[in-house]
């Protein structure tokens, strides 16, 4: 069989398949004798039914149809292992199937083209002494005094105040009923509030509870006063009916309660841990959030490289390739959404599931490049991971999560692919020079370099307007 290889865009193998006259005749004879095997004829057995009568009752083109289809299939594959072509996806014919089943004749030579896709070249540039910005994520010694601080108020005892009115941070044990005033000048009436009446009803006076005014207004209160409220309903609000509407509230204020928080000891570790001292606590804590804000570092250095480094590689990327991404990171999505408790027959259905698969072909394709690209510089520099190291790290997560059903292979593969990214992302990092910046810097700049690309488009828009003024204009005038 003779074969001619075509090197194609997007990373296609184009094949020229010569078929030989005998194996063209052979495979149409043994056409014909599986049809009279299968075929049911009235009149005739099984098997017995004469060639003409046949050929007669199915039609030529249909015989000879169901040959060139036979011959497309086995010649191709026959093709990819002679010319050794390590193809990915389903090959394309590249030839009119019609026209083949008219040209065929058993007995002459069928040509016919076909088209695969490859592994794509990848085409790499520099890979070394890139040099990127990279924003500094540092660690905030706050967090801990924080966390610690929002154990202690869940484990706070509210106890009842007497004595002084009532202040921010205290809990206030309030009546209240609450309307939309009519419109100043009108005859109208207030409206109730859906909704805006409860007794005994305990309210955290904080700023940032209930709508704005209505827990500034009760601050000074004391039990058993009575007081009208001015508030204000946010814009936008849940309820649309209210959003942006003022308000005003009937409040009785029953009893104030203070928050007694128990003490910063080793007792109170033991009680929110399983630390025995308030030190070791801390400890822990300041180490979370170090290594969070190291990895949270790490991880804006490796983006920044990636962005840098497919700037110098090109790969012209097979549609099999890209339509898998796009399928992986569809059930990924989909998966996602399932635990969620979301229905995914109802976000995945068949009219939006095109443009779903259209918009996600750039991220998809973006993954990939940066895959490969990482793949390659692997090779080139002889980057793996051993045996023990993926080991242990298997070990470690089968025992972190023993209750669940986690095929051990799947993991271990997808693990042994996520240590070799890393340690090439690392390899990377070493032999590149990335500047730290402070955190939001740079998302600060690329603010303002869009906002100057908005401003100097719609300067253009303004400018090219400003003309075709000018010119009706002129045409008038000179009217």
């Amino acid at each position: 069989m003779k074969v001619t290889q075509e090197k194609l865009p997007k990373s296609q193998i184009g094949l020229s398949i010569e078929i030989a006259p005998e194996t063209t005749k052979q495979t149409y004879e043994q056409v014909v004798n599986n049809l009279s095997r299968t075929v049911n004829i009235p009149g005739f057995r099984k098997g017995k039914v004469p060639r003409s009568i046949l050929l007669q009752r199915l039609g030529t083109a249909r015989v000879k149809a169901a040959a060139v289809e036979e011959l497309i299939q086995d010649g191709i594959k026959k093709a990819l292992d002679q010319e050794k072509i390590p193809a990915i996806g389903q090959p394309e014919l590249r030839s009119t199937f019609d026209e083949l089943i008219t040209s065929y004749e058993p007995g002459k030579t069928l040509t016919f083209s076909a088209a695969v896709d490859v592994e794509p070249e990848i085409k790499l540039g520099t890979y070394t002494g890139l040099e990127v910005k990279a924003e500094e994520v540092k660690y905030d010694a706050t967090r801990v005094d924080t966390v610690i601080d929002g154990e202690r108020q869940q484990m706070g005892t509210l106890i009842p105040i007497e004595g002084r009115p009532a202040q921010i941070g205290d809990t206030a044990v309030v009546d209240f009923k609450g309307v939309v005033p009519a419109e100043a000048g009108s005859d109208g009436e207030d409206e109730p509030i859906p909704g805006g009446e409860a007794e005994d009803f305990q309210v955290e006076l904080q700023e940032d509870r209930f709508i704005p005014g209505f827990v500034t207004g009760i601050v000074g209160m004391n039990p058993g006063e009575t007081k009208e409220i001015s508030a204000q309903f946010p814009d936008p609000y849940a309820s649309e009916e209210l959003a942006g509407k003022p308000a005003r509230f009937t409040v009785t204020l029953k009893e104030i309660k203070e928050k007694e928080l128990p003490e910063l000891n080793d007792d109170f570790a033991k009680e929110i841990s399983d630390f025995e001292t308030l030190a070791e606590l801390r400890a822990s804590l300041e180490e979370r959030y170090q290594k969070e804000a190291s990895d949270k570092t790490k991880s804006n250095q490796h983006e920044a490289l990636l962005k840098e480094l497919v700037k110098h590689v090109e790969i012209d990327l097979p549609e099999t390739m890209i339509q898998q991404e796009v399928d992986a990171m569809l059930t990924q999505t989909a998966m996602r959404l399932q635990q969620q408790g979301m229905d995914v027959r109802k976000l995945f259905t068949p009219e939006i599931m095109p443009k779903l698969r259209e918009n996600s072909r750039g991220e998809a394709s973006d993954r990939i490049v940066r895959s490969l690209s990482l793949r390659e510089i692997g090779n080139r520099e002889s980057l793996k991971v051993t045996n023990e190291e993926v080991n242990a790290r298997v070990s470690e997560l089968m025992k972190e999560y023993k209750d669940q059903d986690i095929d051990e292979d799947k993991l271990r593969s997808y693990i042994e692919n996520e240590m070799l990214t890393e340690k090439i992302l690392d390899w990377l990092v070493e032999h590149s020079t990335v500047e730290l910046v402070p955190e939001g810097s740079l998302k600060a700049e690329e603010q303002e370099a869009l906002e100057e690309v908005l401003e100097s488009s719609q300067s253009e828009e303004s400018s090219e307007t400003t003309v075709d003024v000018i010119d009706v204009q002129s045409e008038t005038v000179e009217e």
